[in-house]
């Protein structure tokens, strides 16, 4: 049982780190405290709220994981490598793609309460 409360500590610690570290985290933080009072506001369905948590949820582990690999990168290659920096442009680039995923649904979930 201790064991699983230190990997919960350990995953707590790797959100504070993505947060503290990374501007792109705070700028989907910042997104995800909009669309939560827009949410409350316009009083999205279950399923809308279901489809926004799964959006949010893969744009923070994309965000992780890029975040992850640019560390990991940053340490073991600290000189530029063109397949370390291949690497770093396809996990910045998941990250741009489950962004762009999580807008679409938001205009999708938004847009017909207007």
């Amino acid at each position: 049982m201790k064991k699983r409360f230190r990997s919960f500590k350990y995953a707590m610690r790797g959100i504070w780190t993505l947060l503290a570290t990374q501007s792109n985290a705070r700028i989907h933080l910042a997104a995800l405290v909009t669309v939560v009072a827009a949410g409350l506001i316009m009083d999205i369905s279950l399923v809308e709220w279901a489809l926004i948590t799964l959006s949010v949820a893969l744009v923070f582990s994309a965000e992780a994981m890029n975040s992850a690999l640019e560390f990991l990168a940053d340490h073991t290659a600290p000189q530029w490598h063109d397949s370390v920096q291949k690497a770093k442009d396809l996990a910045a680039g998941a990250v741009l793609l489950a962004a762009l995923g999580a807008l679409v649904v938001g205009l999708l979930v938004f847009v017909p309460h207007f």
